[in-house]
């Protein structure tokens, strides 16, 4: 049998079966687009684009305007039209926002050795949980409060209790169903991709915009605790190598249909940027590892 878009039929239904599960949510979605292709290359994009781009996860075009309004509405986009066209950009908290999941998705940092604890600490960053009124804990590396004493370990005794304590004090059960939904849903592809050549740009960029979508859910709600509280089988490194491994798969053919077809108010969007081969780079680093 020959070929089709790179792929043997078989394999090629695998990508489709996966872009036909069901469709995205609009908001989500074009949260991950931002994210993945707009952020690195400027941060605008034309209507057109995002519709087309949704249009390939099944998502409509009323969908589409009503999400862009909501996320307008909330401080992440702004308008702007020229002539008859409409573009949106991020806002600028918007930005810190998605520097901040970026980092989780495409750099991120070393698995923590230990736990932070908190005494006295009023106002907690992101990633804390409260144990007592005066006393709260998070993964070494997170945000300190900026009140109180923190106190660092990197020797913790337990392991048993640990687990239980951080199974009662993070959401583990739904994270671990999230990282196992994933890896369900993206083996199949791996297995297809190994098996014959990418698939054209269009289904990559539709393929990587999914895998981002579906992965960042998992990663942006992991607490990242350390190995010592979590359970035995704890999926997040499978997903993880699942991710690298599909992201760099599609992502020479995905960048190449970005450069040709994806659009903001200055023309065609850059096929690579700075930022782009920085996510690469780092991608093929942690693969190579």
């Amino acid at each position: 049998m020959g070929k089709a878009s790179g792929l043997e039929e078989g394999e090629r239904g695998t990508i489709q079966d996966i872009l036909g599960t069901g469709s995205p949510r609009a908001s989500s979605f074009i949260v991950t687009l931002y994210g993945d292709v707009a952020a690195p290359r400027g941060g605008t994009l034309w209507m057109g684009t995002l519709i087309e781009s949704c249009a390939a996860q099944g998502i409509s075009e009323s969908l589409v305007r009503t999400a862009v309004s909501r996320l307008v509405e909330n401080g992440r986009l702004t308008g702007e039209r020229i002539g008859r066209k409409s573009y949106y950009r991020l806002t600028k908290a918007a930005e810190r926002e998605f520097g901040r999941a970026a980092e989780i998705l495409y750099a991120p940092p070393p698995p923590p050795k230990g736990l932070l604890l908190a005494l006295g600490a009023r106002d907690l960053p992101q990633g804390w949980v409260r144990i007592g009124p005066e006393a709260a804990l998070a993964p070494e590396g997170a945000a300190g409060p900026e009140d109180g004493t923190v106190l660092a370990t990197e020797t913790l005794a337990g392991a048993e209790s640990l687990r239980d304590l951080a199974r009662r004090l993070w959401p583990l059960e739904a994270v671990n169903a999230a990282y196992r939904d994933f890896i369900e849903a993206f083996s199949p592809v791996q297995a297809a991709l190994a098996a014959g050549l990418p698939p054209d740009g269009a289904i990559a960029l539709a393929l990587r915009l999914r895998l981002v979508d579906h992965f960042r859910a998992a990663a942006l709600a992991d607490p990242r605790l350390p190995a010592q509280a979590l359970p035995a089988d704890w999926p997040a490194d499978v997903a993880r190598r699942l991710f690298v491994t599909l992201y760099l798969a599609v992502t020479a053919q995905a960048d190449r249909h970005i450069g040709l077809a994806l659009r903001n108010s200055d023309g065609l969007l850059p096929e690579q940027t700075t930022m782009t081969d920085f996510r690469v780079n780092a991608l093929r680093w942690e693969f190579a590892t």
